[in-house]
Formats: C-alpha cells, structure tokens, sequence
C-alpha cells in the first residue's frame, strides 16, 4: 500500500497550508496532509493562541477537518516543518492519530531542504491507549 501513496501531493499540501500557519508566539509554522482511504486529502495548519494551552498542532488540525468532512480510514500522514531534521509529531498528534489510524498507519515528516524521516504510528505510539481499553 506504501508503493500506491501519492507522497509528493501529501508533501504539497501540507507546505502549502504551512503557509497560513498562525505561529505569532512560536515561529514554529507546521503544515500536514492526512490521505484517507476515500482519495481525499485533507491538509491542516498549526493555530497558536496567547494562552498556549489552546494552540491546536497542524496534524490534529487535519485529522478535525477530516472528521468534519466526513472522512473516517487515514491511510497516510505527512508533515512539513523547517527544521534542521525532520521533525516527528508530538504526543497529542500521536494520541489523536492512533483514534483513527492503525499502528501500521505510515507516518513521514519532511524539511522544506527534503530531509525525510519515516515512521509507522505503532513506532511512533508504541503502547497507544485506544478503545480496545474500554
């Protein structure tokens, strides 16, 4: 299934919507792109806020805009951030993620220089807390 993910699209989005990051406080601008398994790509910007607490991450971003569109199977994540290294998604992200996604779920993270790390969800949540618990 990796062979058939449309990485370059994914990778596109998520710097373009990168670019309307609200990021006053941080400068940490980040763009994602979930691809579900419906052909949608569904893109997502990180929005800071003054109290910080209340700064959502571009992924969970994604991954709200896609419940809201009607969009349930991810298939792929990618994300886009000026780093000197690839950089991966915090703990948050990887909770919500693994709400929808399976341990398989390929994960990748990109600079905008083309430094790539590759994960799956279960390398990056090992022991995530999922329904099965309830």
């Amino acid at each position: 299934m990796a062979d058939d993910i449309p990485w370059e699209r994914l990778f596109e989005e998520a710097a373009r919507v990168r670019s309307r990051a609200h990021v006053p406080y941080s400068h940490f601008p980040v763009g994602a792109a979930v691809l579900y398994a419906d052909g949608a790509v569904v893109a997502g910007c990180n929005v800071e806020n003054a109290t910080y607490g209340l700064t959502v991450c571009a992924e969970r971003n994604a991954f709200a805009a896609g419940v809201a569109q009607g969009h349930s199977k991810p298939v792929a994540v990618a994300i886009v951030v000026d780093t000197p290294e690839p950089c991966p998604p915090c703990g948050m992200c990887r909770q919500v993620m693994a709400e929808f996604g399976p341990p398989a779920l390929p994960v990748r993270s990109r600079t905008p220089k083309g430094g790539e790390a590759r994960y799956t969800l279960g390398e990056l949540l090992p022991h995530a807390f999922t329904k099965d618990f309830l």
